[in-house]
């Protein structure tokens, strides 16, 4: 099954980054999510100062919502097959800044320039991010980055190879 060879590549290909800030409040993490795909979009929302909530979509699931309700929800969607390859930010007492670089040279930067600066990457080639962790209450206060190889879920190689074979008898 799919969630076996996960696990086994697991042991050469995944990294850590973080966590990053003052990790209080409650813990979050994003582990199971992953097996819904990879990640294909994000909501994140700011207030004047801060990095207030998180919710990310993997494959065509989005995760629960985490942090406060202050602020303006903005929203990212990748591309087919895009992935983030590099996190980096500010914190001071909460989560300040976020800038995200996908493997297609795009870049999303939210919140403000403020506060002590982290960088989060890949350790291994070829590896994208695939889950967040870290802690909030009513704004994100640490933040984490889990690296691996990209996720080709069996149900979105299933639908494909369903579509060819569908597109096949068509001709």
């Amino acid at each position: 099954s799919c969630g076996i060879t996960l696990h086994a590549e697991n042991a050469r290909t995944s990294s850590f980054s973080g966590p990053y800030g003052k990790s209080y409040g409650n813990r979050f993490s994003h582990s199971g999510y992953q097996l819904e795909g990879p990640i294909t979009a994000l909501r994140i929302r700011i207030n004047r100062n801060y990095i207030v909530g998180l919710q990310v979509r993997y494959g065509k699931q989005w995760s629960n919502y985490i942090g406060g309700s202050s602020g303006d929800l903005e929203e990212i969607f990748l591309f087919p097959r895009e992935s983030i390859i590099q996190v980096s930010g500010k914190y001071s007492s909460y989560i300040r800044k976020l800038v995200f670089v996908t493997d297609e040279g795009r870049y999303f930067s939210f919140g403000k320039d403020y506060g002590t600066s982290f960088s989060g990457a890949p350790l291994f080639p070829n590896t994208v991010l695939r889950f967040f962790s870290g802690h909030y209450s009513s704004a994100i206060s640490s933040i984490g980055f889990h690296w691996d190889k990209y996720a080709s879920g069996c149900s979105i190689c299933e639908d494909g190879v369903q579509e060819q074979e569908n597109e096949e008898r068509v001709e």
